[in-house]
């Protein structure tokens, strides 16, 4: 069987070489933070939680379908639990 043929989640399988096309901008960014060696596993990884971020904003909203969007206040008073801080109602989630 053929890797093509077999679906692997994120960050598991063989690596595979593709063209990538970055701002210069970008690139010279990446390359200050890891070096130019590095570049390849920087991408992965941030193509990782790209792919987390947008797995957790379909729950989002599937989750809101169902229950409607969650209430600012609500969401304030348990982050100010979660993090010990004032309430701050007229935050934004």
């Amino acid at each position: 069987m053929a890797d093509d043929d077999v679906e692997f989640p994120p960050g598991d399988g063989p690596t595979s070489g593709i063209s990538v096309t970055l701002t210069a901008g970008t690139l010279h960014a990446i390359r200050e933070r890891v070096g130019k060696r590095g570049v390849s596993a920087y991408l992965e990884k941030a193509a990782q939680r790209q792919i987390e971020r947008d797995n957790l904003d379909e729950l989002i909203v599937d989750f809101d379908k169902v229950h409607g969007p969650a209430d600012p206040a609500a969401v304030a008073a348990k982050r100010a639990r979660l993090t010990g801080g004032a309430s701050n109602a007229g935050a934004t989630a």
